[in-house]
């Protein structure tokens, strides 16, 4: 007898079970909550409580009405998530001992790329979560990004856009995960030249609200700021106060005829004037004071 076909998973996981299509694609059983733990490779790390709770109040009233994805676990009568880890969290914060499940018998690497995938294509990751399990299928499945493109339905430049993020540091994708910065704030902050200064101006978009194209005007300005520092500057040209008085002692040597030779020192100096005879004293003598320079 031909068993029941699995229904109402979600295209990501249609996806792959079409890869992997077997006679026994996975029946729905009933199965203790308690007998069920989360899938180490699970994208998601954080859970928005409210809307965890209003999940819950639905599934207390109305029952899971959609089984979650398990395979047996290494461990002795347990069970592991492979789609649905928040309906199985729900269902456990409604109260409900036990939850209809499908059990499929998968190898750890066929697993591993059902719960990334079905998980992503859910679309209600963070942006990092997202960029993580893309790296993830990429690095551990060695998936190309066009065979990611397809596989989940989104462009190749979305893919790469978003693995791009990951270059951020921890303190920036913390501010993305958190909401402080959205995907478009932290791609035009990838742009920065200065890596060091990274933190302090995603603080500074994040604390004045920035908008995208005012973050990229930032991103430019401090990009130029940086490339003029890094410009090698141009030799100071050191000015130099004309020698006034070698001008000087030229002039009084053509103007008295004889050598004349001027030093200065700070604010004081000398005066020199060269002769080689008494009569030639004598003349400079005259030239200066007069005559009569000894009648007085």
């Amino acid at each position: 007898m031909a068993q029941k076909k699995l229904t109402g998973l979600g295209r990501g996981l249609d996806a792959v079970f079409l890869e992997n299509e077997t006679d026994n694609p996975g029946s729905v059983t009933m199965l203790r909550v308690a007998e069920i733990e989360p899938n180490p490779d699970q994208p998601r790390k954080t859970f928005d409580e409210k809307a965890l709770g209003e999940l819950a109040a639905s599934i207390r009233e109305h029952g899971l009405i959609q089984p979650i994805v398990v395979k047996r676990s290494k461990s002795e009568g347990y069970y592991t998530i492979i789609a649905g880890e928040r309906r199985w969290r729900a269902s456990r914060l409604a109260g409900l001992d036990e939850i209809p499940v499908v059990v499929m018998e998968l190898d750890d690497k066929t697993s591993a790329q059902i719960a990334l995938i079905e998980n992503v294509q859910r679309e209600d990751l963070d942006p990092v979560e997202e960029a993580a399990a893309y790296r993830k299928l990429i690095d551990d499945f060695g998936m190309t990004q066009e065979q990611l493109a397809s596989k989940i339905g989104k462009s190749r430049p979305a893919i790469t856009n978003s693995l791009r993020l990951l270059e951020l540091n921890a303190e920036v994708l913390k501010m993305l995960s958190a909401g402080k910065l959205t995907s478009g704030h932290c791609r035009a902050l990838l742009g920065l030249t200065d890596k060091g200064i990274l933190t302090k101006t995603a603080e500074q978009v994040a604390e004045k609200t920035l908008s995208v194209r005012d973050t990229e005007a930032l991103v430019k300005k401090l990009n130029k700021a940086k490339k003029d520092e890094n410009k090698p500057k141009k030799p100071e040209i050191e000015t130099i106060s004309p020698d006034y008085t070698a001008i000087l002692a030229e002039k009084m040597t053509k103007k008295l005829g004889r050598k004349i030779d001027i030093f200065k020192n700070g604010k004081q100096g000398k005066v020199t004037i060269l002769f080689t005879s008494d009569s030639e004293l004598n003349d400079i003598v005259t030239q200066l004071c007069g005559e009569n320079v000894f009648d007085e």
